[in-house]
């Protein structure tokens, strides 16, 4: 069996263009587009295949958009198991602004998905012979998928002994967290929705992350900060890392980048420290991508050999 499972149970093919300018009213002729399998694990496994890991996509897909996001996925070699739904996949689609650098990102609901549908996916991870060592639950959730999805298939995975990654948000992630995890990797905006609280500075990042970690709702918290950096939170530790400096092409991506490289490194028994340096090295990396490319190997060897030359980061060591 794979090391590394992941479940997306909202994926999409994107489509990145780009125009000169955008304006109101006026037809837009768009540069060729290019189009990617997309979806929070469907990223994740992307980006842990890149990188050498071992890992199969588990997603939810119909209609011609499923199909080709089926055909995406087998060109990059991903290993994949789609579960056939009756609904049309869903397509996202984002314009860069040629004249200003801006991103413009249009994300669309996805189809109504029926409980025998949602219900394969936990069908699925039951069946396995074997088990994966992490389980990364990761994306929306479409219409007709209930809240507690994702904490259900935690149940699951937990009393397997596999060990679980969630990246949502809004009520799903409320409900995921209530399973125990062993590690949610929220935005900034994810983490003041999930408190409830406007987070203006590093201290109340912090402090939101410990309060997730000492209520025994995850065991580590990596905290992602866009331009600011990111921020990993363990009930020993705390470290906080800025931005790399990086020319941005597009930034579609670059949190499941994040994401994937600290699973992949933790799986390969890397230390959180050394997780949190490739998840900056690879998140870093995918801003250098157009439209959804993600990240590049290459490019995150260089940028982890950037982070591990830098200075320490200013973090303390918690009691």
């Amino acid at each position: 069996m794979t090391d590394i499972l992941t479940i997306t149970p909202n994926p999409a093919v994107d489509v990145a263009t780009s125009i000169d300018r955008v304006a109101d009213t006026r037809k837009l002729r768009c540069s060729e587009p290019r189009r990617d399998p997309g979806g929070g694990g469907i990223n994740v496994a992307r980006v842990i295949k890149r990188l050498g890991g071992d890992c199969i996509a588990v997603y939810l897909a119909g209609g011609a958009t499923g199909m080709l996001l089926e055909q995406l996925l087998d060109a990059e070699g991903v290993p994949g198991v789609r579960l056939a739904i009756a609904g049309e996949t869903r397509e996202n689609f984002s314009v860069t602004e040629a004249c200003t650098g801006r991103q413009f990102r249009f994300v669309l609901p996805g189809p109504n998905v029926a409980r025998d549908e949602w219900e394969r996916c936990i069908g699925q991870l039951e069946a396995l012979a074997d088990s994966p060592r992490y389980l990364v639950m990761s994306g929306s959730l479409p219409p007709g998928v209930p809240v507690d999805f994702y904490a259900r298939l935690a149940r699951t995975a937990r009393a397997r002994g596999t060990q679980i990654v969630v990246d949502t948000s809004g009520a799903a992630l409320v409900s995921a967290l209530t399973e125990g995890v062993t590690l949610v990797k929220p935005s900034l905006a994810e983490l003041s929705e999930l408190k409830g609280l406007p987070l203006h500075d590093e201290e109340a990042w912090r402090n939101a992350a410990l309060e997730v970690v000492r209520d025994g709702r995850a065991h580590v918290v990596a905290l992602t900060l866009g331009e600011h950096g990111a921020l990993l939170v363990t009930a020993d530790q705390t470290l906080r890392a800025p931005a790399l400096p990086t020319p941005v092409s597009s930034a579609i991506g670059a949190g499941d980048s994040f994401l994937a490289a600290m699973v992949w490194a933790l799986n390969r028994h890397a230390s959180e420290k050394e997780a949190f340096h490739y998840a900056l090295a690879a998140a870093s990396a995918t801003l250098l991508s157009a439209g959804t490319g993600l990240c590049q190997p290459a490019d995150v060897d260089r940028k982890y050999r950037e982070i591990a030359g830098r200075k320490p980061e200013a973090g303390v060591t918690l009691p």
